[in-house]
């Protein structure tokens, strides 16, 4: 096999004895603090007195440091190399972008600071407003919504509004059957039931199944173009036109923008509703519990549904908040995560229209790349060519040495990499979901697929070597079922 992460990565995680915890740390009398002398008057408190002190650690500063140092030093990022989880777009972010929102006047302001006293803060939301409708072809945009599950449903309760203003909620939401796992979540939420649509055999909505499904009690369609599979819905027009035709509207999962920025709107292929990920596409690290941002933007009559108060413009020129006519109401405190926003926004400006549209065209050469790089080992379950991303299959790898998509992805993490998304969607046996993303260079993407394929070799010479991978990071290889059977859901330090 090739050394860990081929020319261009290396692996962060290194194995040996396991970091012991702040309590196996700790020592009685040890500080990792001091505080300055108090300079106001001491005054007693009417408190209980504790039965006994919190069983806290006492560790010293220096332990402190380098035990949350060596764990920071096993922990796999974007900045450490190629993250090529399908569907998630995770990719390395410019530095420029944290530095912006750094700037304290955007960092300390207040979310209740007076319009007139954050002139600059409204000026950033509207621009970055008029940009991502520009990208997307919708009207107006709401930054609210804290993450794309949050956008999906704030996009569906949009839907909701708009019909319930029209004298009929309806009843139902389509979605395809590779459709992301939140789609169905939220449609739920949203007080919808979902109705799934099947992909043909080139892996795309089966157009003639979907008019079959479409009735005056159809609410919408969610789709992602690119759909899940990294494919382009070619019928897209005519997919969108079946929905239209029956009243309902179409809403964009913008999971997979970042294979079209620039190059195709979501509003001329006839989508109503567009959520867009700042988190994925546009430079806001992703991952590790946020913060995001699903903006969701829609086409001009629906604007008055947004939530509010959207920043706008003014006779005098200046920007205030108002509340759109009909709005569905707040969907997040404050004005959403808005240093998310000064980030995106910073990218796009750093990119501009001709670099974000080779944002897009080089994600799509770096996933074809791939795609072929691999496709003598693993299946390609459909023929079309892929966007930003592709779904290949261990199936036949599975049949002929029993080594799995699971055990493939794990491998993998003992050569420098990040595992793909696995077994997703799950239309495709033995799925492997990859998306090299358009940061990585040719010598990455050409490390990570040499690096799959020698897994595949080593299937066929030790299968029973193959399933033992991890080696090499930190926690070896769990027992899943005994993790799903047994699960330990609370932990507590004994009394010494």
């Amino acid at each position: 096999m090739p050394e860990p992460g081929g020319r261009a990565a290396s692996s962060p995680l290194v194995g040996g004895a396991a970091e012991p915890t702040l309590a196996e740390l700790s020592a009685p009398g040890r500080r990792a603090w001091s505080l300055p002398a108090l300079d106001v008057p001491e005054a007693a408190l009417d408190l209980p007195e504790a039965a006994a002190p919190p069983p806290l650690p006492e560790v010293a500063e220096r332990d402190l440091v380098a035990h949350f140092t060596r764990l920071a030093h096993r922990s796999f990022g974007v900045d450490l190399g190629a993250y090529p989880l399908g569907s998630c777009t995770m990719k390395y972010n410019p530095k420029v972008c944290d530095w912006a929102a750094d700037l304290a006047g955007f960092r300390q302001l207040h979310p209740a600071t007076p319009p007139l006293l954050a002139q600059g803060a409204l000026e950033v939301l509207r621009e970055a407003e008029e940009i991502l409708c520009e990208i997307t072809g919708m009207a107006r945009a709401t930054f609210q919504p804290p993450a794309g599950a949050a956008g999906e449903l704030t996009g569906l309760l949009i839907m909701r509004g708009y019909h319930q203003a029209r004298g009929n909620p309806r009843s139902k939401v389509i979605i395809p059957d590779s459709a992301h796992g939140t789609n169905p979540a939220s449609v739920s939420l949203a007080g919808y039931r979902a109705v799934p649509v099947p992909s043909n055999s080139r892996g795309m909505v089966d157009l003639d199944a979907l008019r079959g499904l479409v009735d005056e009690e159809v609410a919408g369609l969610m789709l992602t173009n690119p759909n899940t599979l990294g494919l382009f819905e070619e019928q897209i027009t005519a997919i969108a036109g079946a929905v239209h035709d029956a009243g309902g509207l179409v809403y964009y999962d913008g999971a997979n923008l970042n294979a079209i920025l620039g190059v195709a709107r979501p509003g001329d292929m006839g989508f109503d509703i567009v959520h867009s990920n700042l988190h994925k596409t546009f430079a806001t690290p992703h991952g590790g519990g946020g913060p995001g941002a699903g903006p969701v933007a829609v086409v001009s009559h629906l604007a008055p549904y947004l939530p509010g108060p959207l920043p706008t413009r003014q006779p005098d020129g200046t920007l205030a908040w108002e509340m759109p006519a009909a709005s569905i109401g707040r969907v997040h405190g404050g004005h959403g995560n808005f240093l998310v926003v000064v980030r995106a926004l910073a990218y796009m400006r750093a990119l501009g229209g001709a670099g974000l549209r080779r944002v897009a065209e080089r994600s799509v050469l770096n996933a074809r790349y791939l795609e072929r790089l691999v496709a003598a080992e693993y299946d390609l379950p459909y023929a079309e060519p892929c966007m930003h991303e592709f779904v290949a299959s261990a199936a036949r790898l599975k049949r002929e040495t029993g080594v799995r998509a699971a055990d493939v992805a794990k491998a993998l993490l003992d050569l420098g990499f990040h595992a793909p998304t696995m077994y997703f969607p799950l239309i495709v046996e033995e799925a492997l979901m990859v998306e090299p993303t358009e940061t990585e260079s040719p010598e990455t993407v050409e490390a990570l697929a040499a690096s799959l394929l020698a897994i595949a070799h080593l299937a066929r010479e030790d299968p029973a070597g193959a399933h033992e991978h991890p080696r090499a990071t930190p926690v070896r290889r769990p027992d899943d079922a005994r993790a799903a059977r047994r699960p330990v859901l609370t932990w507590f330090m004994e009394d010494p």
